[in-house]
Protein backbone atom coordinates (compact mmCIF):
# COMPACT_ATOMS: atom_id res chain seq x y z
CA UNK A 1 0.00 0.00 0.00
CA UNK A 2 1.23 3.25 -0.90
CA UNK A 3 2.60 5.76 1.67
CA UNK A 4 1.53 8.80 -0.12
CA UNK A 5 -1.37 10.32 1.76
CA UNK A 6 -0.44 13.70 3.66
CA UNK A 7 -2.28 12.72 7.08
CA UNK A 8 0.48 10.51 7.76
CA UNK A 9 3.55 13.03 7.58
CA UNK A 10 0.99 15.46 9.26
CA UNK A 11 0.71 13.37 12.29
CA UNK A 12 4.65 11.96 12.30
CA UNK A 13 5.60 15.58 12.59
CA UNK A 14 3.10 16.58 14.99
CA UNK A 15 3.96 13.85 17.11
CA UNK A 16 7.67 14.32 16.46
CA UNK A 17 6.63 18.16 17.80
CA UNK A 18 5.20 16.84 20.96
CA UNK A 19 6.67 13.84 21.76
CA UNK A 20 8.20 15.07 25.18
CA UNK A 21 5.00 16.50 26.80
CA UNK A 22 2.64 13.57 25.57
CA UNK A 23 5.65 11.08 27.33
CA UNK A 24 4.71 13.23 30.38
CA UNK A 25 1.09 12.69 29.80
CA UNK A 26 0.79 9.42 29.67
CA UNK A 27 3.38 8.24 32.24
CA UNK A 28 1.72 10.63 34.64
CA UNK A 29 -1.81 8.23 33.92
CA UNK A 30 0.35 5.60 34.99
CA UNK A 31 -2.02 3.00 37.71
CA UNK A 32 -5.17 5.51 37.16
CA UNK A 33 -7.29 3.58 34.63
CA UNK A 34 -7.92 0.38 35.94
CA UNK A 35 -10.53 -0.39 33.19
CA UNK A 36 -8.26 0.03 30.67
CA UNK A 37 -5.52 -2.13 32.15
CA UNK A 38 -7.72 -4.93 32.61
CA UNK A 39 -8.27 -5.24 29.07
CA UNK A 40 -4.33 -4.95 28.30
CA UNK A 41 -4.16 -7.97 30.92
CA UNK A 42 -7.18 -10.02 28.86
CA UNK A 43 -5.47 -9.19 25.70
CA UNK A 44 -2.03 -10.28 26.63
CA UNK A 45 -3.32 -13.65 28.42
CA UNK A 46 -5.54 -14.43 24.84
CA UNK A 47 -2.16 -13.98 23.66
CA UNK A 48 -0.29 -16.09 25.86
CA UNK A 49 -2.73 -19.03 25.75
CA UNK A 50 -3.03 -18.95 21.43
CA UNK A 51 0.99 -18.90 21.34
CA UNK A 52 0.88 -18.06 18.07
CA UNK A 53 3.72 -15.47 18.44
CA UNK A 54 4.73 -11.59 19.34
CA UNK A 55 2.88 -9.33 20.15
CA UNK A 56 3.04 -5.84 17.62
CA UNK A 57 2.58 -2.55 19.69
CA UNK A 58 1.26 -0.36 16.76
CA UNK A 59 2.05 3.58 17.15
CA UNK A 60 3.67 2.83 20.64
CA UNK A 61 4.30 6.05 21.23
CA UNK A 62 7.17 6.42 24.30
CA UNK A 63 6.76 2.62 24.51
CA UNK A 64 4.35 2.69 27.87
CA UNK A 65 2.10 -0.12 26.56
CA UNK A 66 5.06 -1.82 24.96
CA UNK A 67 6.98 -2.21 28.55
CA UNK A 68 3.36 -3.51 29.95
CA UNK A 69 2.71 -6.25 27.64
CA UNK A 70 6.69 -6.96 28.27
CA UNK A 71 5.97 -7.40 32.10
CA UNK A 72 2.52 -9.40 31.51
CA UNK A 73 4.71 -12.01 29.67
CA UNK A 74 4.30 -11.26 26.12
CA UNK A 75 7.05 -11.02 23.67
CA UNK A 76 6.37 -7.48 22.12
CA UNK A 77 8.10 -4.68 20.44
CA UNK A 78 7.02 -1.15 19.12
CA UNK A 79 6.31 0.94 16.13
CA UNK A 80 5.20 4.48 15.52
CA UNK A 81 5.20 7.22 12.66
CA UNK A 82 7.24 9.41 14.89
CA UNK A 83 11.07 9.02 15.20
CA UNK A 84 10.93 11.16 17.91
CA UNK A 85 8.71 9.10 20.00
CA UNK A 86 10.80 5.89 19.08
CA UNK A 87 14.09 7.92 20.69
CA UNK A 88 11.89 8.23 23.60
CA UNK A 89 11.16 5.17 23.90
CA UNK A 90 14.31 3.42 23.21
CA UNK A 91 15.67 5.42 25.76
CA UNK A 92 13.19 4.39 28.02
CA UNK A 93 13.40 0.52 27.29
CA UNK A 94 16.90 -0.47 26.01
CA UNK A 95 16.28 -3.68 26.47
CA UNK A 96 12.70 -3.70 23.77
CA UNK A 97 12.61 -3.65 20.54
CA UNK A 98 11.22 -0.16 18.96
CA UNK A 99 11.32 1.26 15.03
CA UNK A 100 10.05 3.92 12.90
CA UNK A 101 7.38 2.91 10.31
CA UNK A 102 3.59 2.95 9.52
CA UNK A 103 1.15 0.00 10.40
CA UNK A 104 -0.33 1.12 6.83
CA UNK A 105 2.39 -0.66 5.44
CA UNK A 106 3.81 -3.35 7.67
CA UNK A 107 7.54 -4.60 6.75
CA UNK A 108 6.13 -7.96 8.11
CA UNK A 109 5.28 -11.44 7.14
CA UNK A 110 1.97 -12.70 6.97
CA UNK A 111 0.57 -14.65 10.00
CA UNK A 112 3.54 -13.85 12.12
CA UNK A 113 2.09 -12.58 14.79
CA UNK A 114 0.17 -13.16 18.07
CA UNK A 115 -1.00 -9.99 18.74
CA UNK A 116 -1.45 -6.38 17.28
CA UNK A 117 -2.36 -3.81 20.09
CA UNK A 118 -3.58 -0.32 18.62
CA UNK A 119 -3.82 1.70 21.62
CA UNK A 120 -5.21 5.10 20.19
CA UNK A 121 -3.15 4.59 17.25
CA UNK A 122 -5.72 4.38 14.39
CA UNK A 123 -7.32 7.77 15.87
CA UNK A 124 -5.83 10.54 13.59
CA UNK A 125 -6.61 8.09 10.54
CA UNK A 126 -9.58 9.72 8.22
CA UNK A 127 -12.47 7.06 8.29
CA UNK A 128 -12.39 6.97 4.29
CA UNK A 129 -8.83 5.70 4.76
CA UNK A 130 -9.35 2.84 7.97
CA UNK A 131 -10.15 -0.36 5.98
CA UNK A 132 -6.47 -1.00 4.64
CA UNK A 133 -5.61 -1.10 8.37
CA UNK A 134 -7.61 -3.64 9.47
CA UNK A 135 -6.69 -5.60 6.12
CA UNK A 136 -3.27 -4.67 7.22
CA UNK A 137 -3.57 -6.35 10.50
CA UNK A 138 -5.48 -9.46 9.74
CA UNK A 139 -2.65 -10.14 7.22
CA UNK A 140 0.15 -10.14 9.80
CA UNK A 141 -2.13 -12.26 12.79
CA UNK A 142 -2.02 -16.10 12.87
CA UNK A 143 -4.48 -17.65 12.93
CA UNK A 144 -5.73 -17.46 16.39
CA UNK A 145 -3.79 -14.28 17.03
CA UNK A 146 -5.73 -10.91 18.75
CA UNK A 147 -5.87 -7.38 17.94
CA UNK A 148 -6.80 -4.70 20.76
CA UNK A 149 -8.02 -1.61 19.31
CA UNK A 150 -8.55 1.42 22.00
CA UNK A 151 -10.23 4.73 20.89
CA UNK A 152 -12.26 7.50 21.67
CA UNK A 153 -16.34 6.81 21.41
CA UNK A 154 -18.36 8.84 20.13
CA UNK A 155 -21.82 8.08 21.55
CA UNK A 156 -24.06 7.15 19.24
CA UNK A 157 -23.49 9.67 17.59
CA UNK A 158 -21.53 9.62 13.94
CA UNK A 159 -18.05 9.46 13.32
CA UNK A 160 -16.74 13.09 14.69
CA UNK A 161 -13.89 14.94 14.06
CA UNK A 162 -12.25 16.44 17.34
CA UNK A 163 -9.07 18.88 18.72
CA UNK A 164 -7.01 16.14 19.99
CA UNK A 165 -3.92 17.50 21.81
CA UNK A 166 -1.67 16.72 19.29
CA UNK A 167 -3.36 16.63 16.31
CA UNK A 168 -6.99 16.28 14.58
CA UNK A 169 -8.62 13.12 15.60
CA UNK A 170 -11.56 11.13 15.32
CA UNK A 171 -14.43 9.85 17.94
CA UNK A 172 -16.11 6.25 16.46
CA UNK A 173 -19.10 5.13 17.35
CA UNK A 174 -18.25 1.39 18.51
CA UNK A 175 -20.46 -0.80 16.55
CA UNK A 176 -19.20 0.88 13.19
CA UNK A 177 -15.44 0.38 14.33
CA UNK A 178 -16.36 -3.52 15.12
CA UNK A 179 -18.13 -3.60 11.77
CA UNK A 180 -14.96 -2.37 9.83
CA UNK A 181 -12.87 -5.27 11.43
CA UNK A 182 -15.60 -7.70 11.07
CA UNK A 183 -15.86 -7.13 7.31
CA UNK A 184 -11.70 -7.55 7.50
CA UNK A 185 -12.59 -10.93 8.29
CA UNK A 186 -12.40 -10.43 12.43
CA UNK A 187 -14.61 -11.68 14.93
CA UNK A 188 -15.50 -9.74 18.20
CA UNK A 189 -14.13 -11.44 21.14
CA UNK A 190 -15.41 -8.52 23.99
CA UNK A 191 -15.88 -4.84 23.73
CA UNK A 192 -15.47 -2.40 27.06
CA UNK A 193 -16.60 1.06 27.04
CA UNK A 194 -16.09 3.73 30.05
CA UNK A 195 -17.41 7.15 31.14
CA UNK A 196 -14.61 10.03 31.08
CA UNK A 197 -12.73 10.41 34.09
CA UNK A 198 -11.60 13.53 35.46
CA UNK A 199 -9.60 15.80 33.28
CA UNK A 200 -11.29 13.94 30.04
CA UNK A 201 -13.84 15.19 28.11
CA UNK A 202 -15.11 11.79 26.28
CA UNK A 203 -15.80 8.32 26.86
CA UNK A 204 -13.33 5.65 25.62
CA UNK A 205 -13.30 2.21 24.08
CA UNK A 206 -11.91 -1.18 23.60
CA UNK A 207 -12.33 -4.10 21.22
CA UNK A 208 -11.03 -7.13 21.21
CA UNK A 209 -11.20 -8.84 18.09
CA UNK A 210 -9.65 -12.61 17.03
CA UNK A 211 -8.82 -13.38 13.70
CA UNK A 212 -10.39 -17.55 13.02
Amino acid sequence: MAESSEYLTATAQAYDAMAVRYAEHVNALAGRMPLDQAMLTAFAQFVRTAGAGPVADLGCGPGHLTAGLRDLGVDAFGMDLSAEMIRLATAAYPDLRFEVGSMRDLDLPDGGLGGVLSSYSLIHVPPVELPPYFTEFHRVLAPGGHLLLGFFESEGEPVTVFDHRVTPAYRWPVDRLAGLARDAGFEEVARLLRRPQEGERFGQGYLLMRRP
